[in-house]
C-alpha cells in the first residue's frame, strides 16, 4: 500500500484554439466525455450521508467533472411501493450508470452494497471497491474482506486507512492548538476534507484504470444478458416495458464503448 503524504495536484491545461478554416469559423473544441458513477454504500446515518456527499463532490472536482457520482441517498423514493420500490429504483439506477464505486467499509460488509456490486458484475460494469476502514476483516490485507467478493474482472481496489492519514495531518499542521481554537477554527473538518480529497484522488485513478479495461461480456451475449438482467431481480413493471428499458441501457453502453 502506498501512503500519500499530501494532496495530489491536478492541473488542467486547455488546448489552444485551432486556426479558422478556410470559408468557415473556428473549429469547435471536442467536448470531453463524462461518465456516471453509481456510488454504493451505507446511507443510514449522518456520518454516512456526509461522507458519501463529500466523496462524490471531491471525485467530481479531482476528475475535473469527468466522473459524476450518483448517490442513492439522493434518489427520491416513490410515494407508493414501499421498500421494494426503493430497491427497484436503486437497481435500475445502478445498471443505467457507466461505472460503479462501492464502499467496502466496516467489520462486516454492508449486504446491500455487496448485492449492488454483484449486479454490476453481472452487467459487466467497470467497478472500484473502496475501503478506508483501518480495521481488517480478513487475512488478506490487499483486499481485507470476504474473499467471495474478490477477483472479479474489470474491478480495481482502493484500500487506504483514513484514520492514519487524518492523524498524520493533525500532528503535522496544528499540534499546539487547544480545543477552543481547533473547534472555532473548524480545523477538524478541514483535516477530514483533506483526507477525503486524497481518497478521491485515488478513486479517480482507479476509475480511470477500470475504464480502460476491455469488456468481459462477449458481444453475442449482450442482448440475452441484459434481457435476463431485466428479469433477474424481479423488478415490478410490464415485461415489454422492462425489456425496452434495459435495451436502452445496453445501447447507451455500446455507444459509449463500455460494452
Amino acid at each position: 500500500m502506498t501512503m500519500q503524504g499530501g494532496v495530489a495536484l491536478h492541473i488542467c491545461v486547455e488546448p489552444r484554439a485551432l486556426p479558422a478554416l478556410a470559408g468557415g469559423g473556428a473549429r469547435m473544441k471536442k467536448k470531453k466525455r463524462s461518465y456516471t458513477v453509481y456510488l454504493g454504500g451505507e446511507l443510514f446515518s449522518l456520518k454516512h450521508l456526509i461522507g458519501n456527499a463529500w466523496l462524490a463532490e471531491a471525485i467530481y472536482e479531482k476528475s475535473h467533472g469527468r466522473f459524476r457520482c450518483l448517490l442513492p441517498q439522493d434518489i427520491v423514493p416513490r410515494r407508493r411501493g414501499g421498500s421494494r420500490a426503493i430497491r427497484d429504483q436503486d437497481l435500475r439506477a445502478l445498471v443505467a450508470c457507466d461505472l460503479g464505486l462501492f464502499n467496502y467499509d466496516g467489520p462486516e460488509l454492508d449486504s446491500g452494497t455487496v448485492v449492488e456490486f454483484m449486479l454490476a458484475k453481472f452487467a459487466d460494469i467497470p467497478a472500484v471497491l473502496l475501503r478506508t476502514d483501518i480495521r481488517h476483516g480478513a487475512s488478506d490485507r490487499a483486499e481485507p474482506w470476504n474473499l467471495m467478493t474478490s477477483f472479479f474482472p474489470r474491478t480495481a481496489t482502493v484500500v487506504t486507512p483514513s484514520l492514519t492519514s487524518y492523524r498524520a495531518g493533525l500532528q503535522r499542521r496544528h499540534r499546539a492548538l487547544d480545543d477552543v481554537m481547533r473547534l472555532a477554527g473548524q480545523h477538524s473538518s478541514a483535516d477530514a476534507q483533506l483526507v477525503c480529497e486524497q481518497v478521491a484522488t485515488l478513486c479517480v485513478r482507479a476509475l480511470d484504470r477500470v475504464l480502460a479495461m476491455e469488456p468481459v461480456m462477449p458481444k453475442y451475449l449482450r442482448e440475452e444478458a441484459y434481457l435476463w438482467l431485466a428479469r433477474l431481480p424481479g423488478l415490478r413493471g410490464k415485461e415489454k416495458a422492462l425489456r425496452k428499458e434495459f435495451e436502452r441501457y445496453l445501447a447507451r453502453k455500446v455507444e459509449r464503448d463500455l460494452l
